[in-house]
């Protein structure tokens, strides 16, 4: 029999495909709807649908796609409902559980037929990931992220060997390493206007190009130059720098003149957004720094920024919890990139009312589609003796890899 789509649901031509992708949908959230058909399904036809479950009533659940659409299931006793793991990928591996047991949130994917009403669907039978699995399952690839996770900027790419090169950064200078991919391994997208997790999208491995940002998750050799990923994010950032020229909160939005592009550049501020603000004599030290490493002719500034003013993708990124300014790595250890991460996620947290004209910030932003302002990821204000002592290299060296530091580290962590 035919299988057809419901509009706004994902269309799945095999039950243990759309088994397989139900996991990793679970995981990530990233199911794309499928077009509807331009034929309205027989209404003997076995349709397969996912998405998570809404609402509870005595004849079943409503199920909402993930583009919002909400369907009735219909949930007879004799329905066969089974319980799997987040990533399962055999069927048989599946446990029975009773309707009584689903809750609102559970990820469903349901083999159904219309009712006689057409607002309706009479089950077959139904999968089930419980949300208290999903999470559980986010918390346990958030702490491998933390673990084994690393992120830097691409500085280049061997599509015949399948392996990338990404510089770490750091105050003291600048390391490479090399990610080694394999048919096995997981490479995703972010999206133009997005830096959730949840928006990237599955991409294929010429897509990634030099200046990216990378996060890769995998083992490392023994003597810590390269790594075999088994997951990898990936995309194009913006890093910005310049003087606000107006802020306007009631929009959450401020416009910079970019000193690296040389234009304005219009920056809307999210809840998601961090923002912090360096003290005077703390910037100094900083500045101080890349100034001395800029002399000494510190490596990666220039992949880092191009010409357009893009950076790599904003990979999010999990560090060890830091000591603070002033204590562990501090300002003089050799910790690599970690030193930047740590130190300014200690620094004081701002808001957007604290921002005025004539203020200079370092920003990483989403790379936009031109449709709309970009969303900074992380701005940091305070900046002045910074951005004086070494304009390229203060933004290469510092706000990429805190970019792909601790304070971005849930999002990656929950798909990553």
């Amino acid at each position: 029999m035919q299988e057809r789509a419901i509009p706004g649901f994902d269309r799945r031509r095999n039950l243990f495909a759309a088994l397989l992708l139900a996991g990793v949908l679970a995981q990530a959230g990233m199911a794309q709807d499928a077009t509807p058909d331009a034929k309205a399904a027989p209404k003997d036809a076995a349709q397969t649908y996912i998405g998570t479950i809404k609402s509870l009533d005595g004849a079943g659940f409503t199920l909402t796609s993930d583009a919002g659409q909400d369907a009735h299931v219909n949930l007879a006793d004799s329905v066969r409902i089974l319980r799997i793991a987040p990533g399962e990928k055999d069927v048989k591996n599946a446990t029975p559980m009773r309707k009584q047991e689903l809750q609102v949130g559970d990820r469903a994917m349901v083999r159904a037929r219309r009712s006689e009403d057409a607002h309706s669907y009479a089950a077959a039978s139904v999968i089930v990931i419980k949300a208290a699995d999903i999470s559980a399952k986010k918390e346990k690839d958030r702490e491998d992220w933390r673990r084994r996770g690393v992120g830097g900027l691409v500085t280049a790419t061997d599509s015949a060997t399948g392996t990338i090169t990404i510089s770490l950064a750091s105050f003291t200078g600048t390391k490479s390493l090399t990610i080694k991919t394999s048919k096995n391994t997981i490479l995703r997208r972010y999206a133009p206007n997005s830096v959730k997790f949840d928006d990237a999208k599955v991409a294929p491995f010429d897509v990634i190009k030099i200046g990216d940002q990378l996060r890769a998750r995998g083992n490392k050799d023994t003597d810590g130059t390269e790594l075999n990923a088994e997951e990898i994010v990936s995309g194009t950032f913006r890093n910005l720098a310049g003087q606000i020229t107006s802020v306007d909160p009631s929009e959450n939005t401020l416009t910079l003149k970019d000193a690296i592009s040389k234009q304005s550049v219009t920056v809307r501020v999210t809840p998601d957004s961090q923002l912090r603000k360096l003290p005077p004599e703390f910037a100094q030290r900083i500045a101080a720094r890349l100034k001395s490493a800029a002399a000494e002719g510190v490596p990666g500034a220039s992949q880092a920024l191009g010409t357009n003013g893009s950076s790599g993708d904003h990979a999010k990124d999990s560090s060890a919890p830091a000591s603070g300014p002033g204590g562990g790595s501090g300002m003089g250890g050799r910790s690599g990139s970690a030193d930047i991460q740590q130190i300014l996620s200690r620094m004081p947290a701002v808001s957007l009312t604290d921002l005025q004209k004539g203020d200079t910030v370092m920003i990483v932003s989403t790379a936009g589609d031109g449709s709309q302002p970009v969303s900074a990821i992380t701005m940091l204000a305070g900046v002045e003796a910074i951005v004086t002592a070494a304009p390229n290299a203060s933004q290469a060296m510092m706000l990429s890899p805190w970019s792909l530091g601790s304070g971005n580290a849930e999002a990656a962590a929950a798909g990553p």
